[in-house]
């Protein structure tokens, strides 16, 4: 799907799940901020098949201001960057900034990043400074972070932040990879020519609990992993071959202790944790390469990525 034509400043696109707590308090910081900015705007949030009560809240705020407020609802939940995707194929700013529902990361740091890109950047991401989650969060993005750079090349400092400003043509052409597992931040990155990272304000979740648990984050950044680089299937190769040729010699050491010194029953156990080892590699190897294969099949199916149910707008 094309994006419409660009006939406003700014587009602010926001992923809602599960979020009927937050969204009051986000609409009454979020519409002041952007007013600020002397900018014609649109706010168009997307419902990514919430099950409680957030697309009522949304439809009961929507008259408060309807000429800037476009509401996107989901068939079902796809997940946070398709959802924003789906944003993406209707925005008609200049500007496209991503924004989370929650206000860990202020509405009111949306200024700072549009104003870098008027300045030339074509991305402008934001760096969570004092970040307030808790302690296994922060682990998990750093191990994230450290992995991500190493194997995909691609230089980002806070990879998890999704407050961040894109120009127009960067979100066009992520529009148009397609792709049934896009991570957002690192497909622009890739893309973009001119990307800055600043450090942006970060509070505490104003509501509700994160949707985000360990199996979730560990999935996001594997998705991520194996979307722009195929070294662990490098890795995996070496490795294989390493342990080859280290089997290879102890069968040779084997056959030869069988030849000199003959039978014996000494070292069965260690020559039942050799094999268990090897089954275990073997094991892994081929679940990284099914997540590939895997990756493959859904890329071929060419299904949409979202199914959008209804949009609410003046």
């Amino acid at each position: 799907m094309q994006n419409p034509k660009a006939t406003l400043d700014l587009s602010v696109v926001i992923p809602v799940y599960n979020e009927e707590k937050s969204l009051p308090l986000l609409f009454e910081r979020l519409f002041p901020a952007l007013d600020k900015l002397g900018k014609t705007y649109e706010v168009i949030f997307v419902n990514d098949g919430s099950k409680d009560k957030s697309q009522e809240v949304m439809e009961s705020l929507f008259p408060k201001r309807p000429d800037v407020i476009r509401v996107i609802q989901l068939m079902r939940n796809a997940g946070q960057h398709p959802a924003i995707i789906a944003g993406f194929e209707q925005v008609r700013g200049e500007i496209i900034v991503t924004l989370d529902c929650d206000l860990q990361n202020p509405p009111e740091e949306i200024g700072k990043l549009v104003a870098l890109i008027e300045q030339g950047h074509d991305i402008a991401g934001g760096i969570r400074a004092q970040r307030q989650d808790k302690s296994w969060r922060k682990m998990v993005s750093n191990l994230a972070n450290k992995i991500r750079e190493r194997i995909t090349n691609i230089r980002m400092i806070d990879q998890g932040s999704m407050l961040r400003a894109y120009r127009r043509y960067i979100i066009e052409q992520i529009v148009a990879t397609g792709g049934s597992s896009p991570y957002i931040p690192a497909i622009a990155h890739y893309l973009a020519a001119n990307p800055i990272e600043v450090p942006v304000a970060h509070e505490e979740r104003a509501a509700g609990v994160s949707q985000y648990n360990v199996y979730k984050l560990l999935r996001l950044n594997f998705d991520l992993i194996t979307s722009f680089s195929i070294v662990p299937l490098q890795i995996f190769t070496m490795v294989g071959m390493g342990l080859s040729a280290l089997s290879t010699l102890l069968v040779v050491y084997m056959g030869l202790r069988r030849i000199f010194v003959g039978p014996e029953v000494e070292g069965v156990f260690t020559l039942f944790a050799i094999m268990f080892l090897l089954i275990s590699v073997t094991m892994t190897g081929l679940g990284l390469i099914g997540e590939y294969i895997g990756r493959i099949y859904m890329e071929v199916r060419t299904r949409p990525r979202v199914i959008i149910k209804n949009i609410l707008e003046k």
